[in-house]
């Protein structure tokens, strides 16, 4: 099966087109996009005396006699609103907020991120979240760390693709063919830290550590049936209300990318190993392979803005057992990005493989408003009849971009999207999805 998954990177590596992925919130609500990599964002190719962003905006409004100064420093955070509603969540009503600042004075240094949110729902869900990306002067070392806190709630929709399966009764419920949504209520948390060091131009290697722990699982709609979640944990061995994923992380990541924001053109991949480990408290061994693939093309010198961007992403068990709520899906990525269109998790499996291709615009001639129209495709295994690779499911959207600090490219972003089985959602965010 692995070489199935590095096989589908490799097509899909070196395709002119491809396709994207869409999701709706993961549990309560996701963490903005952390970006990996970002080199320093202030660049020949913006052209800032010509652009048009949220500060020029309100100096514009509040200081109409004032001439704007489009090169003057801007503060590297942005705060935004964080509201959202579906069926899953309720109402939702937060704060959230990015920062970016280059460290030190050593030429090519990389910006350091950070990010938080913090966000309550009508349905009692509560979710709070810190991160860093943090780069020393001249990149020689890389901290990357989150820490989540949440009263959180978890859809369910079974494994693979919504195939019916030739199997046993118990395959048939835990590939749920009539994607019936299961909802899991859980106190959610979850830290990882990664040290990467630069051992080559753009070239790093990381080890790390990551623990995810859900306490008190509980069916929200207190279904009495057999239900996919029930099946797996029986299969594999583990306890229903409550596990512990703990483990190292190794990767190794390769980044040319122009702005983490906002990238215009280069190229990101990341590859790992994450090993969870029974004698630091995780419930189960289990031995896990992902990788990240991201490829920009800018098609205008004199208008960079215009982009043509390509992601790829996956996982998969290699050996052990992973926990049902732990297994990657639509919107599992690292960032919980992936898959707009579907609820978190609307596909998982223990592989699983998603694509997406998407074209960035501008639209006002001051770049304050920009476009984007995206299309994706995923897929995964069931543990019964269907394989990785074997069935896929598409989504596709449009979205609107509001330029909010031209210096860092930080974007508000709209999006709407919808995929198969009805599925559709809004998003808004802070940088692109990818």
């Amino acid at each position: 099966m692995v070489h199935k998954i590095l096989l589908a990177f490799l097509f899909f590596a070196i395709q002119d087109y491809a396709y994207s992925q869409i999701a709706t919130p993961a549990d309560s609500s996701r963490p903005d996009k952390l970006p990996e990599q970002g080199k320093q964002t202030v660049h020949k190719a913006d052209n800032l005396d010509k652009q048009f962003d949220i500060s020029d905006l309100l100096n514009d409004i509040l200081h109409p006699k004032k001439k704007t100064d489009s090169l003057r420093k801007r503060s590297g955070i942005t705060v935004v609103p964080n509201i959202a509603a579906n069926p899953t969540i309720g109402f939702q009503i937060g704060i959230k907020a990015v920062a970016g600042k280059v460290l030190g004075r050593e030429p090519n240094t990389y910006m350091s991120i950070a990010a938080t949110s913090a966000s309550i729902t009508t349905k009692g869900i509560i979710y709070f979240y810190i991160s860093h990306n943090v780069f020393t002067p001249g990149n020689r070392w890389n901290f990357q760390g989150s820490l989540v806190a949440a009263k959180s709630v978890t859809p369910d929709f079974g494994l693979g693709m919504g195939h019916a399966s030739g199997g046993s009764p118990a395959d048939s419920i835990l590939a749920n063919p009539g994607r019936k949504a299961y909802v899991w209520n859980s106190q959610y948390y979850k830290f990882f830290e990664k040290v990467y060091k630069e051992v080559g131009h753009n070239l790093f290697l990381g080890a790390g550590v990551a623990f995810d722990i859900r306490r008190k699982i509980s069916n929200a709609r207190h279904d009495t049936s057999l239900t996919p979640y029930k099946i797996y944990n029986e299969r594999f061995g583990f306890v229903e209300d409550h596990y512990l994923a703990n483990g190292f992380l190794f990767n190794i990541q390769y980044n040319t990318r122009d702005n983490p924001n906002r990238a215009y053109k280069g190229i990101y991949v990341d590859a790992g190993l994450r090993a969870n480990q029974t004698w630091i408290g995780s419930s189960k061994n289990a031995l896990q392979l992902t990788f990240d693939f991201r490829k920009y093309f800018s098609l205008s010198e004199r208008t960079p803005e215009h982009v043509i961007a390509f992601w790829s992403w996956g996982a998969g068990v290699l050996s052990g057992a992973v926990p049902y709520l732990e297994l990657p899906g639509t919107s599992r990525d690292p960032s919980f990005r992936s898959g707009r269109g579907y609820v978190s998790s609307y596909y998982k499996g223990t592989q699983f493989f998603y694509s997406e291709t998407e074209y960035r615009f501008p639209i006002t001639r001051n770049k304050l408003f920009s476009g984007v129209a995206f299309v994706n495709i995923e897929t995964s295994n069931d543990k019964a009849s269907t394989k990785l690779l074997e069935i896929w499911k598409p989504a596709a959207g449009a979205g609107l971009r509001i330029l909010f600090n031209k210096t860092t490219r930080t974007n508000l972003c709209l999006d709407y999207a919808f995929g198969a089985y009805g599925s559709k959602g809004f998003f808004l965010n802070l940088n692109e999805t990818f």
